[in-house]
């Protein structure tokens, strides 16, 4: 069967860790993009540069920077899961033409 890499399990457990990635992902990039503050250990900022001038528009952009980059490994996932779906679907065409 052309195109087809791995078998029914492996396909399986891509389709399991990139549903649960997305779902994951996408969470944590809207709580990013609305500045939650119980996320503040996780943004790229020094104690120097938060009290540098009291302007809190540079933390919120690191912020949105950081919940951009969930919501671009979530679309990643996203077409993991697709690659995956594509798999299961060729390795049921396989189990199909053998039977």
């Amino acid at each position: 069967m052309r195109g087809l890499i791995c078998g029914p399990k492996l396909a399986a457990c891509g389709i399991v860790l990139s549903t649960w990635g997305v779902i994951m992902l996408g969470m944590l990039g809207i709580f990013f993009t609305t500045h939650s503050a119980v996320l503040i250990e996780d943004v790229p900022v020094t104690d120097d540069s938060i009290y540098q001038d009291g302007n809190p528009q540079r933390i919120y952009a690191m912020y949105n920077s950081v919940g951009y980059n969930c919501f671009i490994a979530a679309a990643i996932y996203i077409l993991f899961g697709a690659f995956s779906t594509c798999q299961m679907k060729l390795n049921k065409q396989k189990e199909y033409l053998v039977h």
